[in-house]
């Protein structure tokens, strides 16, 4: 009896430790891990679709108290987004907008595809040699902390009131974001991956193609990102400048005829043109170097 009473009293202890087992671990790791990946895949869309909601609230706010403000005041002072979209219109009818548009795309892209490559050439060089960046230090650094826009009369001067002095000038105000960009990008390669293909007899070819490059493409795209919005910048003062063609000329002469709806119709239009280049960009910078984007 007594033995048949501990044999039972052990079961009875062994079936409450796997009890307890099963209950502290009810399911095996990978049905754990992706469950959590589901919920987190929900929870991302979820910010996504937030993100977007706030985004367009804060839109629709701030168009709504412009509207009301502009009604309100003088429209030689103050105009409003219905009296723009109305003037929009009216210089897409009769043909001004898209002239002006064209006129300024053609100087845009031209200057800051040019700027680019020098930019990244540049950097590359810089980064990669020490005896070409000692060279190129002080110039560059004197260039970068002059204000462009105090070169543009110079430039004016050298290249004429035509398109290459304003490509010349969007080339400045593009160039240096990139340079510098992409220099920090080469100089933050790490030294042990450097010596782990020294070590295997690498060639300084693949060396750039299998490492500087890759590791330096997030800081490139960084600078052209930040490029864009100067670039835009570039264009419009060298077309205050020169005030004979795009988008510059159109403020101006508009502005000196106080219909202050037609001035602000390019002004939105290079908003536009900033936030679509942008988006482009971030998702080249996706598709180029995509380990950055990877969500976990």
């Amino acid at each position: 009896m007594v033995v048949m009473w501990n044999t039972k009293s052990e079961i009875t202890i062994s079936q409450k430790m796997r009890l307890k087992k099963s209950v502290f671990n009810p399911t095996p790791t990978k049905v754990t891990w992706y469950q959590l990946k589901a919920n987190r895949r929900v929870d991302i869309t979820l910010s996504r679709r937030l993100l977007w909601y706030l985004r367009g609230v804060s839109l629709l706010v701030i168009l709504l108290l412009w509207e009301w403000y502009g009604r309100t005041n003088n429209p030689i002072l103050v105009t409003y987004p219905t009296a723009i979209a109305q003037a929009t219109i009216d210089m897409i009818t009769d043909g001004t907008l898209p002239l002006a548009l064209s006129q300024s795309v053609t100087v845009l892209m031209t200057g800051f595809v040019s700027g680019t490559l020098v930019g990244i050439a540049l950097g590359l060089i810089t980064g990669r040699s020490t005896v070409v960046a000692a060279l190129l230090d002080i110039p560059i650094t004197a260039l970068y902390v002059t204000p462009i826009v105090a070169l543009v009369p110079i430039l004016v001067l050298w290249f004429g009131f035509g398109t290459p002095a304003k490509v010349v000038v969007v080339m400045l105000f593009t160039i240096f974001p990139v340079l510098i960009n992409t220099r920090s990008g080469v100089r933050e390669v790490d030294p042990q991956l450097v010596e782990v293909a020294n070590s295997f007899c690498s060639t300084e070819y693949r060396l750039w193609i299998d490492l500087v490059l890759p590791s330096a493409m997030p800081f490139v795209m960084t600078g052209i990102r930040l490029a864009i919005g100067r670039a835009l910048v570039g264009v419009i003062v060298a077309e205050f400048y020169t005030a004979v063609s795009g988008l510059g000329y159109l403020i101006v002469s508009n502005a000196h005829s106080f219909q202050t709806a037609r001035v602000f119709v390019p002004v939105v239009v290079l908003m536009v043109l900033g936030i679509v280049s942008t988006a482009l960009l971030s998702m080249a910078e996706a598709h180029i170097s995509p380990w950055r984007h990877q969500r976990n």
